[in-house]
């Protein structure tokens, strides 16, 4: 079966209560359902929406045994309207006086309508009759209807004979076209303003109704046909509908004057078209004093207000909100806006989410004419609808975060919005697969029977982004955009949000790592959010390729890895004669928020012979490149004499092998054995090392000692152990009431010393020992001199054995290695008479020619002297005079003093190094 073509139909949709639940099946039992009743001059019927879901309606009119289906243009030609609203709640509004009504006398009004039930597929049609009963006998003079779709007036017929009123006892059928030629209208004069006639048959073709029943003339017209006019009526632009009709009776021919005039503007409401919005009121205004239907004076009896063509008495308007009130111009009805006999409607231009709030309010005066003899009834059904009002809907963030869980409510809709689908990050999900897949989306009505949908979703969900703004810190970003659709005009729209929560949940990676001769073992325990970074070992990012040369293995919570200690990506701290002192870095590195997660310094001693001395005479060594010698060259490196280069090197090695007696190694004799020594550097530095920027400070010059000592027939060797300079050492403080200290310099610039927590220092023998004897004080007029240094085997400066250094404040005589003084030129230090600077080179005792001990102990005596008054002790002169360059300002002591202050201070223990 096709679908029924030219007929009324009304696509009735009701609200869904839960998304994904079915739609109700169609009920046949609509006896509670379907509600005649009677409204003054009309018969309204309800339709409830549940009878209507997800159907078609087809309206016909009964006519005895004949159903008419009533398409739109007959259904305004013979008085009949339908109104529905979004949930299926239909009304069907019949004139008493439409065509097919059975009329009794004028007083009794039987109709009948059919409806017809489409279901969506056709494949089920019911139907349901309709018959109901009216009786109304209050007929005024005059009678005008003003319905959503036609205009409609009526007028009493004079009374004429006992013969006419046989006539009027009558059945009437009034059917149109079919108008008795004896007793009928034949003829119609419309004014537009101009006249133009029509016969009956022509005004029906043009889609006018026009009949007589038992006592009255009845004329009807569709809005905006050719032979009606507008007219601004105060204010008030009104449609006018004005006819002279020409009908015969048993005494001759009559003509009666007719004219409606209703409002218009009811699609496009302005305030020319008598109706006002504020935020809250509807205000509807309908003119006091409507010209077109009145000649001279009239008298209001009797103004009603009503909803739906039903009067409403005081106390409903009142408790319902609404106000009925005139002006000297005006009838003003006043409705708030969301009154309950109203509904809203929603829209969405744009695809932004706007509501209409729609009414259909009625108006029903009587007025007398001037003479008291003829009145008019005048009612107007007017159905309003408010301008587009923007509803941007509103989330409500109830996100739980000690759940773990975000969770949004998403409102306030009416109930002809429903939510299809939910767009993620990944992607477009249905509602049905969002629920499948534990994102659970939720419909929920509110006590105002408005809707919002709500969804939760998991943090570890892979919808959800995350980025970690703090290093412990989690922000956890869920964007979704909700798509909705109007129904059942399947309108879209959308509203996008992002959910924002921030935990402090981060579990960071950890770090273990141990040594044994050859490796470093290195272990990453995962954190909270696993495998995410990247492994740099040194200077090298670890992938995959790289992981593999370090026998990487990995379980899922660790991945641990062997790294030889002298792979490339490892450092150089220390070399000695046996052992290199070699780190691993290893950083896991959050390469996206960049920034370090965690690191491991891992420093092991290894073994490792840098020099080999052999009884044939040739010496063997190993140069390695310390990270403190960034640009050196290992492959640049000679001894002394400079065409002897490595065997072999590398960017971090350098090999030599050399006979004693070459290469310039020099030869000292000692009692009991021999020294063969050289020195492992640059001797050319010009391209010694790679070139760097100027700005760029250059590596410290590298000098690597190497040593053999014969004994007898044993052979023994001596390497340089290399260590970085740089941090500064203190002495021991001496006791008194001046502070004299002893410092050792790193070497002869004495531009820093050796810490306190350095000590003991390890030296080789012979190697040059720079002490800094000084006077901590501010005044300027006091000099410190040296009376006598020495050196101990134990802490105890009077211990014994010693060994004198400085005697009377000149170098020892005795001593075969001479101290040498050395001036004061660093411009750090402020009064340079207050120090003094002097060198011994390393040794050590012996008793027996054994050596007692690898240590030994500095100490020196020093003399306070004010320069203004140089005598005695003061003026003690020597190898090492006072600079001739000083000069003493003068100063005038306070309060008094010795003219000369002796003062003890040592050195810390300072190692012999073999």
């Amino acid at each position: 079966m096709g679908w029924p073509r030219n007929i009324l139909l009304w696509n009735l949709m009701a609200a869904l209560i839960t998304l994904g639940q079915a739609r109700p099946k169609f009920s046949s039992h609509a006896s509670n359902r379907l509600k005649p009743d009677c409204v003054g001059n009309l018969m309204r019927l309800s339709l409830h929406e549940a009878l209507a879901v997800g159907n078609q309606l087809e309206v016909e009119a009964i006519n005895g045994t004949t159903n008419i289906a009533l398409t739109p243009s007959l259904a305004a030609q013979c008085g009949y309207s339908m109104e529905s609203d979004p949930w299926g709640n239909t009304r069907i509004y019949t004139s008493l006086l439409a065509c097919y009504v059975d009329n009794k006398n004028d007083e009794v009004f039987n109709i009948g309508l059919a409806l017809k039930m489409y279901s969506q597929s056709l494949s089920e049609i019911v139907t349901h009759n309709v018959a109901h009963t009216c009786s109304y006998s209050q007929w005024a003079s005059r009678e005008i209807l003003c319905d959503r779709n036609y205009m409609e007036v009526s007028h009493r017929m004079a009374k004429t004979d006992d013969a006419v009123k046989g006539h009027t006892q009558e059945e009437e059928s009034n059917a149109v076209p079919e108008a008795s030629a004896a007793h009928g209208i034949w003829k119609m004069t419309f004014y537009t303003p101009e006249p133009v006639s029509m016969v009956q048959r022509e005004a029906e073709q043009a889609g006018y109704s026009s009949m007589i029943t038992s006592k009255r003339v009845v004329m009807r017209s569709p809005y905006n046909t050719p032979e009606t006019y507008s007219e601004d009526v105060a204010g008030v632009p009104m449609e006018v509908f004005r006819v002279s009709a020409y009908y015969k009776d048993p005494h001759g021919l009559s003509v009666v004057n007719m004219v409606a005039a209703c409002p218009t503007g009811k699609f496009e409401l302005t305030s020319q078209s008598g109706v006002l919005f504020t935020d809250d009121i509807i205000s509807w205004h309908v003119p006091y004093r409507i010209t077109p239907l009145l000649d001279g004076t009239f008298k209001v009896v009797e103004i009603h207000m009503g909803i739906n063509g039903q009067r409403l008495d005081k106390a409903q308007i009142s408790t319902r909100g609404y106000k009925l009130a005139t002006t000297e111009f005006h009838i003003i009805v006043e409705i708030p806006i969301g009154a309950p006999d109203g509904y809203f409607k929603s829209h969405a231009p744009d695809y932004q989410y706007h509501i209409v709030y729609m009414v259909e309010p009625m108006l029903e005066v009587l007025w007398t004419a001037g003479n008291g003899r003829e009145d008019t009834r005048y009612k107007v059904l007017f159905p309003i609808t408010t301008p587009l009002i923007p509803r941007p809907p509103r989330h409500q963030d109830d996100t739980a975060t000690g759940d773990r869980m975000f969770a949004v409510l998403l409102g306030d809709f009416l109930q002809d919005v429903e939510l299809r689908n939910i767009t993620f990050t990944t992607g477009v999900l249905t509602v049905q697969e969002c629920n499948a897949r534990g994102y659970i989306v939720q419909e929920h009505i509110a006590l105002d029977n408005s809707k919002g949908f709500s969804l939760h979703v998991p943090f570890d969900a892979d919808v959800v982004l995350k980025r970690n703004p703090e290093l412990l810190v989690t922000e956890y970003v869920l964007p979704v955009s909700f798509g909705l659709v109007v129904v059942p005009e399947e309108v879209p729209f959308s509203h996008t949000l992002e959910l924002h929560a921030t935990l402090e949940d981060v579990v960071l990676p950890s770090l273990t790592g141990i040594c044994d001769e050859s490796n470093f073992y290195l272990s990453v325990k995962y954190g909270s959010q696993g495998s995410n970074f990247q492994t740099w070992l040194g200077p090298q990012h670890l992938t995959e390729e790289v992981l593999e040369l370090y026998n990487f293995q990995e379980n899922g919570t660790h991945f641990s890895l062997i790294v030889p200690y002298n792979a490339k990506d490892t450092a150089f701290e220390i070399i000695t004669s046996n052992s290199i002192r070699a780190r691993a870095d290893l950083l896991l590195y959050d390469h996206i928020n960049n920034r370090a997660l965690a690191n491991l310094f891992l420093a092991c001693t290894f073994p490792l012979i840098t020099t080999n001395c052999y009884s044939n005479g040739t010496m063997t060594a190993v140069a390695v490149k310390v990270e403190s010698l960034n640009n050196l060259t290992p492959g640049s490196l000679t001894l002394k004499d400079t065409s002897c280069k490595p065997v072999f090197s590398d960017d971090r090695f350098a090999y030599f092998s050399f006979s004693i007696d070459s290469c310039g190694t020099t030869r000292t004799f000692f009692s009991h054995y021999v020294m063969y020594e050289n020195e492992i550097g640059h001797f050319n530095t010009r391209n010694s090392y790679k070139r760097t920027s100027l700005a760029t400070a250059p590596d410290p010059e590298y000098r690597q000692t190497i040593s053999c000592y014969y004994v007898v027939n044993e052979t023994k060797a001596i390497s340089f152990g290399y260590k970085p300079r740089g941090v500064d050492f203190a002495t021991q403080v001496g006791q008194g009431h001046f502070d004299v200290k002893m410092k050792l310099a790193y070497d002869s610039s004495y531009q820093s010393c050796y810490k306190d927590e350095e000590f003991p220092v390890t030296k080789y023998l012979r190697e040059p020992l720079y002490f800094d004897v000084f006077l901590e004080s501010s005044d300027p007029n006091l000099e410190l001199l040296l009376d006598n240094c020495w050196a101990t085997l134990h802490e105890d400066s009077t211990s014994t054995p010693s060994w004198d250094i400085i005697v009377d404040g000149c170098e020892n005589q005795d001593d075969g290695y001479s101290t040498t003084f050395l001036p004061v030129h660093n411009p750090k230090v402020e009064f340079p008479y207050q120090h003094k600077h002097f060198s011994v080179k390393m040794f050590t005792f012996i008793r027996d020619e054994e050596v007692l001990e690898d240590q030994i102990y500095f100490h020196c005596n020093a003399v306070i002297c004010d320069s203004n008054q140089m005598e005695g002790i003061c003026r003690r002169d020597c190898a090492y005079p006072r600079d001739s360059s000083y000069t003493y300002p003068g100063m005038n002591w306070k309060g008094k003093r010795d003219d000369s202050s002796q003062r003890l201070t040592s050195s810390g223990l300072i190692h012999l190094k073999y």
